[in-house]
């Protein structure tokens, strides 16, 4: 294996591991314990599930992998805090698009050939990814592994 593929092992392993992980702690919640606060005073669990939704929906447009598949989501869980969106999609349906969401970003990303990742993502120029390389498609799945380990560690205060 050579290091291009085994930096996208790691990276890969890691970011898998952590969905497996929110979804082990996902399944552990009923629908109404998603309606609890994670502490008292913030995010509730469902918001925190909408909002990982409408980020990792932003990766598809990110990566040039096509549109956002739940647009609808963003203004309830990215734009606005939790509770000041009285009409936000059940806990069921939230579930139903994680779900749905995390098969296809696999496909997509499976559709990558490993030198696509070290390519410029969408929301970067090609003059300023000429002197900032780093800026690639795979620092956005690093940056998204990072973001859902610290939502994951916030999820699991749920009970």
């Amino acid at each position: 294996m050579n290091t291009t593929a085994t930096t996208l092992k790691m990276i890969f392993d890691r970011w898998y591991a952590l969905l497996k992980n929110f979804d082990a702690s996902l399944n552990a919640l009923t629908d109404e314990q998603l309606q609890h606060e994670i502490a008292p005073g913030k995010n509730r669990g469902i918001y925190l599930l909408g909002h990982m939704i409408a980020v990792h929906d932003d990766m598809l447009v990110l990566l040039g992998l096509g549109d956002k598949l739940y647009p609808e989501l963003n203004e309830p869980f990215i734009k606005s805090p939790d509770k000041t969106v009285n009409d936000i999609p059940s806990a069921a349906a939230l579930r139903a698009c994680w779900s749905k969401q995390n098969e296809i970003l696999k496909q997509k990303f499976d559709s990558l050939q490993p030198e696509e990742w070290f390519q410029k993502h969408t929301a970067v120029s090609a003059e300023d990814f000429a002197k900032e390389p780093h800026r690639n498609k795979l620092n956005i799945i690093i940056t998204r592994t990072s973001h859902l380990a610290y939502h994951h560690g916030q999820f699991v205060l749920i009970k």
